[in-house]
């Protein structure tokens, strides 16, 4: 286990209707709020009508800046910042999924950053110009899709659109002071959503498990209950949508999953790296970018890593080892989990997302511009090339043609 150290400041308050306590706890932190959502609020719009009248009831000021974009670029981060500078916001308050977690607290860093926003912006791991932020406008968070974590994390995901590059803002500034983290908030969910979130969730700690430090059992065992967690509680919710309960244990799963418990001194996420590419040059929802990555990937690097895949596949896919070689095992639980992800609905493949082999390239350049070190390769142990990336791709099974 590598030396480390922890910090994260993030008060929780967890449970069914906690969101009610918006308003008391947001007169402590700020006068003036900036709500930060979605253009399109569609179902979330109920929730931020109830938080605004309850923020008003406080004698709170608040403005709505509803513009945010999924997988959000950075022209939006700029013209919110712009706004709650020209309207001396004292606090901002991301509702929604990651996205628009990830843009309130990237606004409320930007509205007190001087120069280029982008400059935030970690986006290019070799030779990074990245001048990080070191203050930011208060924020407090409430989520409603249990995946991202970005309630309790110092992590803000950006795209550039213009750049066709996605990378991330990492620093302690952008720590929420609050996180209302209220299962009930999930119930509304389409299908097809929550079974992203799940993937998330758990590509979260699996690329640590099967990519990060070998002996870090604590570590292990953590990443392992947030997996069998995830697996169990999503098809429960699938099978009924209303289910708090389990609707509850997935919310938490997906906080738990990237707060920084799971990976203290061990943080490698080489399959997200390949995922933003997929995101920022083909507009895949994030989730689907990592569900048809993962099962490609650890077919190609189980051999690397045959103790990690091993426990994998005996104590998350619960694979009977009895009268099996350990490439059986690890084969055997690697097909488990495909059919899983398969089972919740979600992409498991290139071909079912429509990229195409004469993507792959692009694909990999996009990945080396930004993700990968000077040592010319993509950090996780052991480090991969890009032609390990290539050849996970093409076992991804792209279409063919042009």
């Amino acid at each position: 286990m590598n030396n480390f150290e922890y910090y994260n400041p993030v008060r929780v308050f967890f449970g069914p209707g906690v969101v009610l306590k918006v308003g008391t706890l947001a007169k402590d932190l700020g006068k003036v709020v900036c709500l930060v959502s979605y253009k399109n609020l569609d179902f979330l719009e109920p929730l931020c009508s109830k938080v605004k009248n309850l923020l008003e009831k406080e004698g709170m000021k608040v403005l709505t800046f509803y513009e945010v974009e999924p997988n959000p670029d950075i022209t939006t981060v700029e013209k919110g910042a712009k706004f709650c500078k020209e309207n001396k916001v004292d606090l901002i308050i991301g509702i929604g999924g990651g996205s628009a977690m990830d843009c309130g607290k990237a606004i409320a860093a930007g509205a007190l950053y001087e120069g280029d926003l982008w400059n935030m912006v970690f986006s290019s791991q070799a030779d990074s110009h990245t001048v990080s932020p070191t203050k930011a406008i208060p924020t407090l968070m409430i989520p409603t899709l249990p995946a991202t974590g970005s309630e309790m994390n110092l992590c803000s995901v950006l795209s550039n659109r213009a750049l066709k590059e996605k990378s991330f803002i990492w620093d302690e500034c952008i720590y929420p002071q609050i996180a209302l983290i209220d299962p009930e908030l999930t119930v509304s969910l389409p299908i097809y959503p929550t079974a992203c979130a799940a993937a998330d969730s758990i590509s979260h700690v699996l690329e640590i498990y099967i990519n990060g430090e070998e002996n870090s059992p604590l570590q292990h065992s953590f990443q392992e209950g947030v997996m069998r967690t995830v697996i169990d509680n999503i098809r429960v919710v699938l099978k009924d949508l209303k289910n708090i309960e389990a609707r509850a244990n997935l919310q938490w799963a997906a906080t738990c999953a990237i707060n920084g418990w799971a990976s203290p001194g061990d943080a490698w996420t080489p399959i997200h790296q390949v995922g933003h590419n997929l995101t920022s040059k083909f507009g895949i929802e994030h989730g689907a970018s990592l569900s048809v990555l993962m099962t490609s990937w650890m077919r190609c690097f189980s051999s690397r890593r045959k103790t990690r895949y091993l426990a994998f596949a005996k104590n998350v896919m619960k694979i009977s080892p009895i009268g099996k070689t350990d490439e059986q095992i690890i084969e055997e639980g690697i097909d488990s989990f495909d059919a899983f992800l398969k089972e919740i609905g979600v992409p498991t493949t290139l071909k079912e997302i429509g990229v195409k082999e004469s993507d792959l390239d692009t694909i990999v350049e996009g990945v080396k511009e930004v993700s990968f070190g000077e040592d010319g390769m993509l950090n996780c142990i052991p480090p991969v090339s890009a032609d390990d990336i290539k050849r996970m791709l093409i076992n991804a099974t792209p279409v063919k043609g042009k």
